[in-house]
């Protein structure tokens, strides 16, 4: 495949690359994770469905305050140059872009990337989209000698792990230093994340990972992109076709080995004082954020427990109308942080993050997920991940976090995080 070198912030030419794209219809259903490259992958799937991208024709990638909004600027640069012939014409099909984004101002890359080859899958149609920078034309592969192509899947075979930037001890310390400054009245929530170091005996191969949280997770979205892979619960925005729609997730409990007793744990979870206004919080701040794109919003006056193979979240499903040209990335770039991730008031909580975790979270907790050239698409919070070390592909750093508020308990919030680790650490080990 071939592909142009990445173009950074305030780097790329006032006339966008011309892109040659072309999507067919596949006369035969497919199964994408069998498509897998060992290297280069970019993955968006859920319950079989969703996207894999092949190569890399074009890449933008952004830092700071500016990240969105120069992305976006980028992206529709780059569609109103596209030649783009589109024999499926519907909903990621055409011109598709993947990225992840910085969940901080600063430090933190954040990448739109265009694939030179899109296999998609939905509703039992599948399609393929090969795509190419003018004068070069796009070269339509045979998904069969991709798939016989592809090196045998090369399991982990010795996995360390590490703390990363504190100990659980001195982490929760810092989640009972945010509390006490909570019920000083500094502010009413704070997330708070930790990070989980791991060491591989050889370079990661992705695709082990992936399938696993793909087939352990179906009802969470499982994503790569340039080295941060996950599997998250959590739809931060969806748009098509003018309906926008977002998963909200705060107030946690860990599942048993007990079906009975997950039933009486979820049952406590509906009713726990403490998690109900985390999660308040959150749907609040998503609302709020929407209201001013939407004609109207329709919020359910409580949430749903969501049961996960590891977890059980507080949920909420928010939907709305949007009344102005936003795409999903604006959409998205308009609710991020929202206080599922960050806390509120969010300046106060932003604030207290970077004093108290002593780390970087890069595109931990930061949008992650794909767009089309007429804005549809899916953005999630880049959250149950890692993030594969550029520099050494055999080191990694996993992520976790908590919301916390005034009566959160600093040694139940580590076991969260511990909880919340489970499914990266699992698809490395197992």
């Amino acid at each position: 495949m071939t592909s142009t070198p990445a173009l950074r912030q305030g780097e790329y030419p006032s006339a966008a690359p011309r892109l040659v794209v072309r999507t067919v219809e596949l006369q035969h259903d497919v199964q994408l994770m069998d498509l897998l490259p060992r290297d280069g992958a970019t993955v968006w799937t859920r319950r079989g469905e969703g996207f894999i991208g092949i190569g890399e024709a074009v890449r933008f990638d952004a830092s700071g305050p500016t990240r969105f909004e120069d992305a976006v600027a980028w992206w529709e640069d780059l569609v109103a140059a596209a030649a783009v012939r589109d024999e499926v014409s519907a909903p990621g099909t055409g011109l598709v872009g993947f990225g992840s984004f910085a969940f901080a101002s600063t430090p933190g890359d954040s990448s739109l990337v265009v694939p030179n080859v899109v296999v998609g899958r939905r509703s039992g149609k599948s399609w393929l989209t090969t795509v190419a920078v003018e004068p070069a034309l796009p070269l339509v592969p045979r998904l069969d000698t991709l798939a016989e192509a592809a090196a045998p899947v090369e399991r982990p075979n010795d996995v360390s792990f590490a703390d990363g930037a504190l100990t659980g001890t001195e982490w929760v310390g810092v989640v009972a230093d945010a509390v006490k400054r909570i019920n000083a009245g500094e502010l009413d929530k704070v997330v708070l994340a930790r990070d989980l170091l791991a060491e591989l005996d050889a370079p990661l191969d992705l695709r082990w990972p992936l399938n696993r949280l793909a087939e352990q997770y179906p009802a969470c979205w499982t994503y790569s992109v340039r080295g941060l892979f996950g599997a998250t619960p959590e739809m931060l925005v969806r748009l098509e076709d003018g309906l926008v729609t977002s998963r909200v997730l705060a107030g946690t409990i860990r599942r048993s080995d007990d079906d009975a007793h997950d039933l009486a744990l979820a049952a406590s979870l509906a009713r726990s004082s403490k998690d109900l206004e985390e999660h308040e919080y959150a749907v609040r701040s998503v609302a709020e954020a929407l209201d001013a794109h939407c004609t109207s919003i329709n919020v359910p006056e409580s949430p749903f427990v969501l049961h996960l193979p590891n977890v059980m979240h507080l949920a909420t499903d928010i939907a709305g109308v949007v009344s102005d040209d936003s795409s999903s990335l604006q959409l998205a770039a308009a609710l991020h942080p929202s206080a599922a991730v960050c806390g509120t008031p969010t300046p106060v909580a932003l604030s207290l993050i970077a004093e108290l975790e002593q780390m970087d979270r890069g595109r931990y907790a930061g949008p992650v997920g794909w767009l089309d050239a007429a804005g549809n698409g899916e953005w999630g919070i880049a959250l149950r991940c890692a993030e594969v070390s550029p520099s050494d592909p055999s080191r990694l750093r996993l992520f976790a976090g908590c919301g916390i508020v005034a009566d959160s308990v600093p040694d139940s919030e580590l076991a969260e995080t511990q909880a919340k680790l489970v499914p990266i650490r699992d698809a490395l080990e197992t």
